[in-house]
């Protein structure tokens, strides 16, 4: 995927203008350089002054050594996708001293689903961090909406978390199957526009044409199409359903 370094620029200034860090804090660099989060770890720290810290090759599978890093380098801010989220909050519960992971102030949740399970969890163990869910493909630059997570407990019975509003300079599309808006509650195609668009797939035209259309019809000179299905909730954030072909 050909993503542009003003499309870069724009996902890491809008991580510090919503989630500013600050001179004291401290990423967790955890995730494969193979992976599109990595891109934030590795540089959002610079525009702020803060600190990167490295744990040791394979600390990122394993929820007792991540919560010595934790430790060890006084983490304030990392990322985890739901599922090792889910492993990690459950070596906390039984094994961990929670005190160890006392200076996280905020974990960023993306890759996957994040259930209200997994977030009233989180807010029972780590009452003081914010737990931030994100949603975004790679074809426009990591993450394209955030929604900060409160209210849940673990007798929270709703089906899903929304995947919330789009971030800076970013704008996001449900579609029907003729390319027009969706009213607010039915379900459509989720498409995003805006400066995070990548150029395209690396010598694939075809697949760049397929999945980077024009988007006269909703005043958008591009768009992606994500494959994603989602809806527009009465409260301007975004419900996500699943994958149009499942």
């Amino acid at each position: 995927v050909q993503v542009e370094h003003r499309s870069a620029v724009n996902r890491l200034a809008w991580m510090q203008n919503a989630y500013p860090l600050a001179a004291g804090d401290v990423i967790l660099q955890k995730t494969s350089v193979s992976f599109d989060v990595s891109v934030w770890e590795l540089f959002w720290w610079s525009l702020a002054g803060a600190a990167l810290a490295l744990p040791a090759p394979g600390a990122e599978k394993d929820p007792a050594e991540l919560l010595a890093a934790l430790d060890r380098h006084s983490v304030t801010t990392l990322h985890f996708v739901p599922s090792m989220l889910s492993m990690f909050l459950g070596h906390l519960d039984r094994f961990g001293d929670v005190t160890r992971a006392r200076t996280v102030r905020q974990v960023f949740a993306s890759g996957e689903a994040l259930t209200p399970a997994q977030a009233a969890h989180f807010a029972e163990l780590l009452p003081e961090a914010r737990l931030i869910n994100l949603y975004g493909p790679t074809e426009a630059t990591v993450d394209v909406t955030h929604q900060p997570v409160t209210g849940l407990d673990r007798a929270d019975r709703r089906a899903r978390l929304p995947i919330g509003r789009p971030i800076d300079n970013i704008r996001m599309h449900v579609l029907d199957d003729r390319g027009h808006p969706c009213p607010v509650g039915m379900p459509g195609e989720l498409h995003v526009a805006g400066v995070g668009l990548a150029r395209g797939y690396l010598d694939r035209p075809e697949l760049t044409a397929e999945r980077f259309t024009g988007g006269a019809a909703v005043g958008e000179e591009r768009l992606y199409r994500t494959g994603d299905r989602a809806r527009w909730l009465p409260d301007g954030t975004l419900d996500y359903l699943g994958r149009v072909d499942l």
